[in-house]
């Protein structure tokens, strides 16, 4: 196998390749693989330190991980492996080595998301913060010139406008984190104008004004915005929208999970597009995939948390100083 990062399969999404080439600029992260009991999430974790994107310590029961290892022909000699009993106490031993220090980043492996984010939140040994927690997708659209952070598909199902704030936060920081210059956000609902009757642009409205205020910081925000004035100058131009924002958001905010879920998967299914998922919020970032996703799609998710954590370290060491 060569050493560059794979390249893609039936699209091109050189986006990812180098998304995925920038993280490797970085020294390896120590990364807790909660549970690494199939041959999707064990050779996630093989081919991530393979790049030098991981460092990782293997959380599961030993003789499951080293059956899957052989039978799959991996090479796992050199990684640490934490015993465990089995999937719920993979995700809290996990959680303990972020705890301890030990771990950068969280990797969910063979078990369900509930169990990994049942220990991340839990009250008195998990690791969270003030933040509220919540999902991004990086989507890689081949026909888009550029990646697509969508935030929340995967965690908050009905978000308040409290809990909004952190939503687009959490996206901004990331947004930043991956090296983007202007980040632009559309704050995403059916419409691109204000009605009462529909909560979405009310909320668009107030995370806009809040933005003005410095209670939301480190990008532009317009909103409400319908999808297409979001993301098409041509659709925008027609609607007579002038923002820096409209025709060019580079991070969309859904209402809810299921408009969310919907558009992740529709650009998926029909435009070909790739997501890699993280969970940010915690005081690690957490890598979710799936193992539908491409090899390329799950290596770009580590990619993500590699920049995130460098961001943190970054933040951290200017905050001594």
């Amino acid at each position: 196998m060569p050493d560059a990062a794979p390249g893609s399969t039936e699209h091109a999404h050189d986006k990812y390749d180098r998304l995925i080439a920038v993280a490797r600029k970085h020294p390896p992260m120590a990364t807790a693989v909660a549970h690494p009991c199939d041959t999707v999430s064990l050779e996630s974790a093989v081919e991530g330190a393979r790049l030098g994107l991981l460092k990782p310590i293997l959380v599961g029961p030993r003789a499951r991980i080293l059956d899957v290892a052989a039978q799959a022909g991996l090479d796992i000699g050199r990684f640490e492996l934490v015993e465990s009993l089995h999937s719920h106490d993979s995700a809290a031993r996990a959680v303990e080595l972020v705890r301890a220090g030990r771990a950068e980043a969280l990797m969910k492996g063979s078990l369900h998301t509930d169990e990994l984010m049942g220990a991340v939140v839990a009250r008195d040994t998990g690791i969270r913060t003030a933040r509220r927690l919540s999902h991004c997708f990086v989507m890689d659209v081949p026909s888009h010139p550029e990646a697509l952070i969508i935030s929340d598909a995967a965690v908050n199902i009905a978000p308040t406008l409290e809990e909004k704030v952190d939503i687009v936060q959490n996206a901004i920081d990331l947004a930043r984190a991956l090296g983007t210059e202007k980040v632009r956000v559309a704050i995403l609902s059916a419409m691109e104008t204000v009605n009462p009757r529909v909560l979405s642009t009310v909320e668009a409205a107030a995370l806009c004004k809040m933005a003005d205020r410095g209670q939301i910081t480190g990008a532009e925000l317009d909103g409400p915005l319908a999808l297409d004035n979001a993301i098409s100058p041509e659709a925008a131009a027609i609607k007579h929208i002038v923002s820096p924002v409209a025709g060019r958001a580079n991070v969309l905010i859904v209402p809810d999970l299921e408009a969310g879920n919907m558009l992740a998967k529709s650009l998926s299914f029909l435009a070909g597009a790739d997501a890699a998922g993280i969970v940010l919020g915690a005081r690690v970032p957490i890598i979710l995939t799936s193992r539908a996703d491409s090899l390329l799609t799950r290596l770009a998710s580590c990619a993500v948390a590699v920049l995130v954590a460098a961001a943190r370290r970054a933040s951290a060491a200017t905050a001594i100083t």
